[in-house]
């Protein structure tokens, strides 16, 4: 085991953040197990261990089923933060059973293959539009202009927001999102706080209206199986919604860019691409694999466990580091070049165990419809400038990605 200042490792350096996978190198080289003072984790970085971590129930995404805060040996969250992690903590990827196991089954009833199969046409139809629009004006924000309003609109839908609605949804969730970044600033929790008061006043009006006329999307059917016998309080169905909102397009959005910026990158691979578009479903997979959206997964640990040797006690956060999993030579044959045709591709982009993202069937049809949207009607979509990367690690992604047609 490393001691903190021997790694490479560090989230808040502009170096490390546009290409942290020399690092996660490193981290695997020296160990199975470090301890990050700066974060007060212990950094997993083998997929081995990353796989098995995330199915072992010694571990929890809370501890507060189990715990209190003093018991655990946690300080309380500061008051004025309660209304974010009241949002969050009901949410199912914050819960552990049973209550993740009810949440789960009702919410899992929208996202069957045979459902999300037959979302194709219509999230095929829309990217088709959007990329069409892009093509018209010669190019553009590829991030504005597709990779946001696809996922946005599709989840939008499913939930049942109006239209009119929906323009406040990516602020809140980009807000929002800012506290599962390491060490969050007193100005973005500020913000994740004003989002989380905002986006859950607005479901509970919508909520409320569509108690009085419920229709066919997902809000109307968590109130049906709510008043079948299927409890689920008002704050678990807000919860739902913006996980949902929020898990529902995040990793999509970044997807889509993190890849064409390194479809661009790597001309010989794009170039294979645009030859044979069924190399389309491996490419999802390949550039969810090769520059990963979501880093790094916490996990609570409930009961001391044991990782190579180093006891990592109760009450210890563990930081799984999935972009260094997925660059894993021990799994993956020469992890740091892009093959769009890889085919052992065991990539945990999507998480696994319980907590394994429910709405990955749903993001792989999206990624797949606006890349093959913009190999048919962009086929020479070419990077305009040099995009600017985000300033945050856990959720990685890019300001934007202008392109030219």
């Amino acid at each position: 085991m490393a001691a903190a200042s021997d790694l490479a490792f560090d989230p808040w350096d502009p170096a490390f953040l546009a290409d942290p996978y020399p690092a996660y190198a490193e981290l695997r080289a020296k160990g199975r197990v470090h301890y990050y003072e700066p974060t007060n984790q212990w950094l997993v970085p083998h997929h081995a261990d990353v796989s098995a971590l995330l199915r072992d129930r010694r571990l929890g995404r809370t501890y507060q089923h189990r715990y209190t805060h003093e018991d655990f040996g946690r300080t309380a969250p500061p008051a004025e933060h309660e209304p974010f992690h009241t949002l969050n903590d009901h949410g199912m990827l914050d819960l552990e059973p049973p209550d993740h196991t009810r949440i789960r089954r009702l919410v899992s009833k929208a996202f069957t293959p045979r459902t999300v199969e037959q979302l194709k046409p219509y999230v095929a139809k829309l990217a088709g539009e959007l990329v069409d629009r892009l093509v018209a004006a010669g190019g553009g924000d590829l991030l504005a202009d597709v990779a946001e309003p696809l996922p946005v609109a599709v989840i939008a839908e499913m939930l049942g927001i109006p239209e009119s609605d929906r323009a406040p949804l990516r602020p809140w969730s980009a807000d929002i999102c800012g506290m599962y970044e390491l060490n969050p600033p007193k100005d973005v929790a500020a913000k994740a706080v004003r989002a989380s008061v905002e986006f859950s006043d607005y479901l509970r009006e919508l909520i409320a209206e569509r108690r009085k006329e419920p229709g066919d999307d997902l809000i109307s059917g968590l109130i049906a199986a709510h008043d079948e016998g299927d409890r689920l309080t008002e704050q678990e169905m807000i919860s739902t919604c913006v996980l949902l909102l929020n898990a529902g397009h995040e990793a999509t959005v970044n997807a889509t860019v993190n890849g064409w910026y390194v479809l661009f990158r790597n001309p010989d691979q794009l170039a294979a691409l645009r030859a044979d578009h069924s190399l389309v479903p491996a490419a999802v997979e390949e550039l969810m694999r090769y520059d990963t959206p979501l880093q790094l997964f916490e996990r609570w640990v409930l009961d001391e466990i044991e990782i190579d040797g180093t006891t990592v006690p109760r009450g210890a956060e563990i930081a799984m580091l999935f972009g260094s999993a997925n660059h894993d030579p021990e799994v993956f044959r020469n992890p740091e070049k892009l093959d769009l045709t890889r085919e052992d591709n065991p990539h945990i982009s999507f998480s696994a165990g319980i907590h394994y993202c429910i709405g990955a069937p749903l993001a792989r049809i999206e990624l797949a419809a606006s890349m093959t949207a913009l190999l048919e009607k962009a086929p020479t979509l070419g990077l305009a400038a040099e995009p600017k990367r985000k300033p945050n690690f856990v959720i990685r992604g890019l300001e934007g990605l202008s392109v030219a047609v």
